[in-house]
């Protein structure tokens, strides 16, 4: 496919979400690793919270209709990348591990795709 999908996940604790065609709000509907003191300090480059996050009801349903989603922009008529945008409260544990997955998903799709963890890096947000 001629389409660039671009996925950013970020932290709405951080800053405002980053400009996109839909952006997903992970944070009131999925399991917060940040919760368990033994994940918190962790990242979605871990695999205990990966494992947490995916296995959270309703995150594999919400992949699959994010990628649909996906396809119905990138078959509208204009050109140029479809950029989604997916958050959770610091950006560390939910929305990178759903960006990775629909990153996954969308280029077994045949989609070109281009994945950036805005705040990924930076501090746990103490809540």
């Amino acid at each position: 496919m001629n389409v660039d999908i671009e996925i950013v996940s970020f932290g709405y604790l951080h800053s405002a979400p980053p400009a996109a065609h839909l952006t997903i709000d992970l944070r009131h509907h999925f399991r917060d690793p940040h919760v368990s003191p033994a994940l918190r300090n962790m990242t979605a480059d871990d695999e205990p919270v990966r494992t947490v996050v995916l296995n959270t009801p309703g995150i594999t349903e919400l992949v699959d209709a994010t990628a649909v989603a996906v396809a119905a922009f990138a078959s509208g008529p204009s050109a140029g990348p479809v950029t989604v945008a997916d958050g959770c409260a610091g950006g560390r544990h939910r929305a990178p591990t759903f960006a990775a997955v629909l990153a996954d998903r969308l280029r077994a799709d045949g989609y070109h795709v281009s994945v950036t963890h805005r705040d990924l890096h930076r501090p746990v947000v103490q809540r």
